[in-house]
């Protein structure tokens, strides 16, 4: 019995189970090393205040992820492929190039988590934590086959998860008074630019991208009755992934909050929060920061490239195989680049701004071009989005990307 017939009699457990997975990839990225910056500097600075931040945000991209896997149910295409279909080769080539770039400006993000986590973990210096992560990022996508990754992608999400839980235990938060600030908005000219990058930083081009191809991992009908029941079920998967980025990016904050700014001590670094940690909160809670950090760059590598990989062969109207030696360039014109800008930068700090610059460039190249074919009503047909939500998702929009602008203007300015 096909996964398509067994939901026409509800929602069974086993069936859901075995649709989630595709939004869990795109959570991988919701929980990078550019959203641990953030969280960490917040919750050193002021404490539980931002944790309705985090909470806005997941609100955010809950909409915009849901309209992006909608978009691969409805038209049975990637939105990479869908742009290169409805806008003109000159539009849609310079779109491609935009987000290809966007794509390796993020793995540089990823690549320095993973090659910091490494430095923590084992000493290792950046180059060849970067180097390992690379490796590691190749050869997941190379060798393993879509849903063994899904597999392990979500197994990274596991460990991180668990981490931080343990993390959480350790330093033993107050519950009372963390507990309003998940939903009561509590801002000030003082905090107002670390909550503008945690809610800026929210939306990441390649996870449109790709949430909208992984979402074609699940088998369903050609009818239309049988893709509105897929649709639930999406709904469900992107609902609890989200949750699940929800909570981790909140225990950052929670365990920077209860650890540094218990101590009132500012930390603005990922290895100086590590170095911090330790002598606070004991070495378990120093060895498990480490710990998560590689999974978080190891894994948000591995979906930037899967992105990046269906975005150069959508473009070019390729299939996406990975016995092609399209595919496997793909993954290399990623990770190389990558590899060479942190290889020949040693600068941490500049190499983020670079990776927040690109990123804050190329948004609107991406969720125009989505808002517009999700309103197309000859490719969504019934599936196109509705009044409420095309509205909602303008105002997200707008949001994200007015918020990105000043946060590019004040980082090039030197201000915030």
């Amino acid at each position: 019995m096909t996964a398509v017939t067994e939901t026409k009699k509800g929602f069974p457990f086993k069936t859901i189970l075995s649709f989630l997975g595709p939004g869990f990839l795109v959570t991988v990225g919701f929980i990078d090393p550019g959203n641990w910056a953030t969280n960490i500097e917040g919750g050193s600075k002021f404490g539980y205040d931002l944790l309705w931040v985090i909470t806005l945000s997941t609100v955010m991209l809950i909409v915009i992820q849901n309209m992006a896997a909608k978009l691969g149910i409805a038209t049975g295409k990637s939105l990479a492929v869908n742009i290169r279909e409805r806008f003109s080769r000159p539009v849609s080539a310079f779109l491609g190039l935009t987000i290809v770039l966007a794509c390796v400006a993020t793995d540089v993000a990823e690549l320095l988590g993973g090659a910091i986590g490494f430095n923590l973990l084992f000493g290792m210096p950046l180059w060849l934590g970067a180097l390992l992560t690379v490796l590691l990022e190749v050869f997941l996508i190379i060798s393993q086959r879509y849903h063994r990754l899904e597999a392990i992608i979500i197994g990274f999400l596991g460990v991180i998860g668990l981490c931080y839980l343990v993390e959480v235990l350790i330093v033993k938060p107050d519950w009372a008074q963390l507990a309003p600030s998940l939903i009561i908005p509590n801002v000030n000219r003082s905090s107002i630019y670390v909550a503008m990058a945690i809610l800026g930083a929210v939306v990441m081009p390649h996870n449109i991208f790709l949430h909208s191809n992984v979402i074609h991992s699940r088998k369903w009908g050609v009818s239309e009755g049988e893709r509105l029941t897929l649709l639930r079920y999406e709904k469900i998967d992107t609902l609890a992934a989200m949750l699940l980025g929800w909570v981790v990016n909140s225990a950052m904050i929670i365990v920077a909050a209860a650890v540094f700014f218990r101590h009132h001590i500012v930390v603005d670094s990922i290895e100086q929060a590590s170095a911090t940690l330790t002598p606070l909160a004991g070495p378990v809670a120093g060895f498990l920061f480490a710990l998560a950090l590689v999974f978080a760059g190891v894994g948000s590598s591995v979906t930037s490239s899967m992105a990046e990989v269906n975005v150069i062969t959508g473009f070019l109207g390729k299939p996406e195989d990975p016995r092609t030696l399209l595919y496997r360039v793909s993954v290399f014109i990623t990770a190389i680049p990558s590899f060479m800008i942190i290889l020949f930068s040693m600068d941490t700090f500049r190499i983020l701004i670079f990776s927040q610059v690109v990123l804050s460039i190329q948004l609107p190249f991406t969720l125009i071009p989505l808002l517009i074919i999700c309103r197309d009503k000859n490719l969504m047909g019934r599936f196109r989005s509705g009044r409420i939500e095309f509205t909602a998702a303008i105002v997200i929009s707008a949001i994200v990307i007015i918020l990105n602008i000043y946060l590019l203007y004040s980082t090039i300015s030197g201000g915030g």
